[in-house]
């Protein structure tokens, strides 16, 4: 407990005050996380739209954002945005955008055309990475699982905390080997990290799959109770999640309705462990 400086105590209260237990929220850290496949800033109605992507996002009110399907420079379809700083640079936020494919543009001296995920955050990112999971391509004929980028690390310094934020999006064919090989890679890298943990993205797949029960054993739905995300319409399938590591406290989550895309946002309020 922190005394005014020159109060005058008596030895007594002193003592009680220094012994008093420290409240249970001051070794707590909070933090606001949300996932958002943003369908490379296409609304349900398949229009692409920008303005409606930031405004849906800034609507959060999220200290760290995971997107998903995000453009860079890569075609018609986002006006060949760099969505990834666009969208940064609209919301005051700092950006780590994580390729999945990175390709030759389509005509010389143009920029590379890419898509990937994308973290945001409002607090600053000592350090990010890109890293290699199994994926199977779908911008090459007869395609092989492979590894393949597009899994986005960041280390967040969320006032003296660090938390280690991973952003996902995985396979979404109805076969769920691929997905099945892409959680054991990404809990490979996990395991390589200490201290609190967030993991978010599109799973395409709900919690209860098959292929995603060995998460389980290392982080834990935010919100098993939450409500559908997909399609943005009229959801009836829950694969946009937010789980956390055994340390990180849920407060609240939220599914946010929502026609800027079409998956719907999730949001979950959670704490920290102060170091």
């Amino acid at each position: 407990m922190r005394l005014p400086i020159g109060a005058l105590l008596p030895a007594l209260a002193l003592a009680a005050a220094l012994a008093a237990p420290v409240p249970a929220e001051a070794h707590e850290v909070p933090l606001t996380v949300a996932t958002y496949n943003i369908h490379a800033g296409a609304g349900e109605d398949d229009v692409f739209d920008l303005d409606r992507t930031a405004e849906a996002i800034r609507s959060l009110h999220a200290d760290v954002v995971g997107l998903q399907e995000v453009d860079v420079r890569w075609g018609a379809r986002s006006d060949y945005t760099d969505e990834a700083r666009e969208l940064a640079s609209r919301l005051g936020m700092r950006v780590f955008f994580a390729p999945i494919y990175d390709l030759d543009p389509a005509t010389a001296g143009a920029p590379r055309r890419r898509f990937g995920v994308a973290v945001l955050s409002r607090y600053p990112v000592l350090s990010a990475e890109n890293h290699e999971i199994t994926r199977l391509s779908t911008q090459v004929p007869d395609p092989v699982p492979a590894p393949a980028p597009g899994f986005a690390e960041v280390a967040v310094n969320v006032r003296g905390t660090v938390v280690h934020v991973y952003c996902t999006h995985l396979d979404y064919r109805s076969d769920p080997s691929v997905r099945r090989a892409q959680v054991n890679d990404m809990l490979g890298i996990l395991a390589a990290d200490r201290g609190p943990k967030v993991l978010v993205g599109d799973f395409n797949a709900q919690p209860g799959a098959p292929e995603l029960s060995a998460l389980w054993g290392s982080v834990r739905d935010a919100a098993p109770q939450g409500e559908p995300t997909y399609p943005a319409a009229a959801p009836d399938r829950r694969i946009d999640l937010i789980t956390v590591s055994p340390e990180v406290t849920v407060e609240a989550t939220r599914t946010v309705a929502t026609l800027a895309s079409d998956h719907r946002p999730v949001l979950a309020r959670l704490h920290l462990p102060h170091p």
